[in-house]
Order: C-alpha cells, then sequence, then structure tokens
C-alpha cells in the first residue's frame, strides 16, 4: 500500500530527526485501518446495492417455527385457530360434485339402472348435454371443478371431489350424496349445465326442497342449503355478470326440486348449479370459454366462502 504524496514525502534532509517518530506512527496505523477494513467487510462490505451473507430475518422464519408456508402466506403467523385471513376455510371440508361423467356414454347399460331416490328410483346417472357443436355438459363441468378446488384450496379448505374422470362411469346420483355425507362436508356443491331450448338463458341454483320418504330426509339441511344457495346465486351473478335463468324460478335463480336424488339424499347443506344453457348460441359461447368458466369458479367460491363464514 502507497501513501504517496506531499504530506509524506516533505522536502527535508535524508536523516531528519522527524523521520523516526513518523516511521513508527505509520507503522501503528497501518495493521489498524487494515484491521478495521477487514471488519467492515465480514459485517457487510461497500453499498454496492447487494445484500449481507448470512441468514438475515427474511430467512430465519422457518428456523423460529412461527411460519413453515403452510398455515397462512408467507411471512405470517398462523392465528390461535390455525387461519388468517388469507385462508378464510381453513379447516373446512368442501365436496365438489361434476356433473356426469366424460365416459358414460359408453356405459348406457350402467348409468340406466334405476336407484332409491327417496322419492321413487330413477336412473343412476346420464350422459349430460351438450353444446350444439359438441362440447360436453360433463367437460365443462369436470373444468370448472378443477377451477373451483384450486380456488378453494387456496382460501384453506380442504376439498373432494365425486369423480375426476378416474372411473368408467357414475358415481350413481345415490352415491355421489354419500361421497358428501361420508366426507362430513361443510358444502357440497354440484356443478352442472342445462340443456333447455334456444332463447332459454341464465344460471340457476337449485336446493333441496323437503322430503322425508324412504332412505331420504332433506329436513335438516333445506335451511342451510337454501343459505347455501342463495349466496351461490348471489356471488355467481356478480363474478359472471350474467342473468338468472329466464326460463325456471322467479327471476332470482333459485329453483326448489324433490326429484334429485343427490339432494334428496344429502344429510349436508347441498346445492346443484347450471351455469347455463348449452343449448342456447349465446349462452354456449360463454360456457366454451376457458376465462368465463374462470369467472365461474370464482363466483361459486365466493359463495361458499361466504356461507361457510357465516
Amino acid at each position: 500500500m502507497s501513501y504517496a504524496g506531499p504530506e509524506f514525502d516533505p522536502d527535508r534532509p535524508r536523516r531528519s530527526p522527524l523521520r523516526r517518530p513518523v516511521t513508527v506512527a505509520l507503522a501503528a496505523l497501518v495493521p489498524g485501518a487494515l484491521l478495521g477494513w477487514l471488519v467492515f467487510e465480514a459485517l457487510g462490505g461497500s453499498d454496492d446495492g447487494g445484500a449481507a451473507a448470512g441468514p438475515g430475518p427474511a430467512d430465519s422464519r422457518s428456523a423460529s417455527g412461527t411460519d413453515d408456508g403452510r398455515d397462512g402466506e408467507p411471512g405470517t403467523t398462523p392465528s390461535p385457530t390455525g387461519t388468517t385471513a388469507g385462508r378464510p376455510l381453513a379447516g373446512r371440508v368442501v365436496v365438489v360434485d361434476p356433473g356426469h361423467n366424460p365416459s358414460n356414454a359408453r356405459h348406457t347399460a350402467e348409468i340406466n339402472r334405476k336407484v332409491d331416490i327417496g322419492t321413487g328410483r330413477k336412473e343412476c346417472d346420464t350422459t349430460g348435454t351438450a353444446t350444439n357443436d359438441g362440447y360436453a355438459e360433463a367437460a365443462f363441468t369436470l373444468d370448472v371443478a378443477h377451477r373451483l378446488r384450486d380456488l378453494l384450496e387456496a382460501r384453506g379448505a380442504t376439498v373432494k371431489l365425486t369423480q375426476d374422470a378416474d372411473r368408467p362411469w357414475g358415481p350413481c346420483v345415490d352415491e355421489r350424496a354419500r361421497i358428501g355425507n361420508a366426507a362430513k362436508a361443510d358444502a357440497v356443491v354440484s356443478v352442472h349445465a342445462d340443456g333447455a331450448g334456444a332463447g332459454q338463458r341464465g344460471f340457476h341454483v337449485i336446493l333441496p326442497g323437503a322430503v322425508d320418504a324412504g332412505g331420504a330426509d332433506t329436513g335438516p339441511i333445506v335451511g342451510p342449503s337454501r343459505a347455501l344457495g342463495t349466496d351461490i346465486a348471489r356471488a355467481f351473478a356478480a363474478a359472471t355478470g350474467t342473468e338468472p335463468s329466464n326460463y325456471v324460478g322467479d327471476g332470482d335463480g333459485i329453483v326448489t326440486r324433490t326429484d334429485l336424488g343427490g339432494l334428496n339424499l344429502s344429510t349436508v347443506p347441498k346445492v346443484f348449479v347450471e351455469c347455463g344453457n348449452m343449448r342456447d348460441a349465446k349462452d354456449a359461447a360463454l360456457l366454451t370459454s376457458g376465462a368465463w368458466r374462470q369467472r365461474a369458479a370464482q363466483g361459486l367460491s365466493d359463495g361458499i366462502v361466504e356461507f361457510l363464514r357465516g
């Protein structure tokens, strides 16, 4: 290290009496300066825009045990109940029931078999409807179910599907009800699309009516299911911008039925949602749009959250 400069090269005789004190002073200063520089570098270095080496507070959350990235948003500490503002459905179970099955059409004997729905006997399942261009209801319901599952899980819910195209046909309507019952679901939503005539547009939510016959007793779930359906109808309209059905119901998108085994045999709050009419060209244009299906899933999710948060 050089200290050349006027203050260190004075014009003095070679053996000036000041030389020795200056030399001694420099010998004392240089090691101290060097030590200080080394300490400075070890503690963070120069201000070059880089981060200091080694873990900082943001890197020590896992080590502290307060946040492992599972119970809340990154960097937050779970509340005493294990939930955070971003996970309002933590601890809740939601069953999503994608209507029909993409393979039902290849198993007509199985799905035409009659099962007990409480008020009588009805086909195990059906193939569902389709748009005039051949987009199947079963494909629509499964796509929306996947989107809905992702949204609900992001909010902390445990989500179960009644089918995920992982079986050759079905399940039958009575088994669909049993899946929700066995899961002790806080809410069950069966996703569908209608097959009405052209010009008949809009969504509607089907609620269970009062049934107490055979193996069905909807008494305990009629009230909670109505609350679930009302919340979903309101949120679905807001998220999708679509209107309630112009061909069933009283203009509010709410319909009550007692002929659906999936509702009659449920012991937990459950509704069906007919998201639109696949046989109407304007509705079909929405149902075949991935962007609109995402909004539909958002509306269903928002309604479920509103219901479960009370």
